[in-house]
């Protein structure tokens, strides 16, 4: 006998305690018959004011993400989706992949992660050479981002580290002021436009934006979840959340 809601996957999704984006952005985005289960990485709401309070932030989510991963890994999910991304991007493309072994071991079953999503995506809708990104982290986090980015063959452009001062402040940034960003991020000379974070809301302005410029703009909530549909079988097309849950 399956899971009478969850009869397709059950979907552990982890992210950070002071994460209020992620399990709205995912839930809308869950087809009929996958259900996410919800697990909090504790971490404090610190202030950053410099890159190495940033550093020290995110190496803390990462120090804490086993032990919500063991939790959930309770209620016995198919698959786990990261919900967290500046840690999966840290150390370039062999970084992320240790990182997301590690996970793999602890939860005995399969994960993806911001960074790798974020480059499935880009591979997915083709012919992408040179993007550019938005953050709400310092710039020693950009530069990883920067450097996963380019090892897994794409050039980086240009790029906005908004520069949040803590954790639940980065939800508090504004459509209009993503709107400034992006922008700025657009041109003639990039094919691609992409958002990490999971905490800044994007969902929503990365489809609409990708609609008006004609170019891929691609949140990274939207990706992450994508990706996992994907390595769990589940071809199901959702509407509304831009060409990548739509078409790909």
């Amino acid at each position: 006998m399956g899971d009478v809601l969850g009869w397709r996957r059950l979907l552990g999704v982890v992210a950070p305690s002071t994460n209020t984006v992620v399990q709205p952005d995912m839930e809308r985005m869950r087809p009929e018959g996958v259900t996410n289960h919800f697990s909090r990485i504790y971490v404090e709401d610190p202030v950053a004011l410099s890159n190495e309070d940033f550093i020290a932030g995110t190496t803390a989510i990462a120090e804490n993400t086993m032990d919500a991963v063991r939790s959930v890994m309770t209620c016995r999910p198919d698959y786990l989706v990261l919900g967290m991304s500046a840690i999966t991007f840290y150390g370039g493309v062999q970084g992320s992949v240790d990182f997301k072994r590690r996970v793999e071991e602890v939860a005995g079953v399969g994960a993806s992660t911001g960074a790798e999503s974020i480059a499935a995506a880009l591979h997915a809708y083709g012919g992408i050479r040179r993007v550019s990104f938005v953050s709400p982290y310092y710039p020693v986090a950009n530069a990883e981002v920067q450097r996963f980015l380019e090892e897994s063959g794409f050039t980086v452009v240009r790029d906005v580290p908004l520069q949040c001062r803590c954790w639940t402040d980065i939800a508090k940034v504004t459509p209009d002021r993503l709107r400034e960003v992006i922008e700025h991020l657009d041109g003639p000379d990039v094919d691609a436009i992409v958002q990490v974070g999971t905490n800044l809301s994007m969902v929503d302005l990365a489809a609409e934006q990708e609609a008006l410029r004609g170019k891929p703009v691609i949140a990274i909530n939207t990706a992450t979840y994508w990706h996992a549909l994907r390595a769990c079988g589940i071809e199901d097309k959702v509407a509304g959340m831009g060409r990548l849950l739509a078409a790909f």
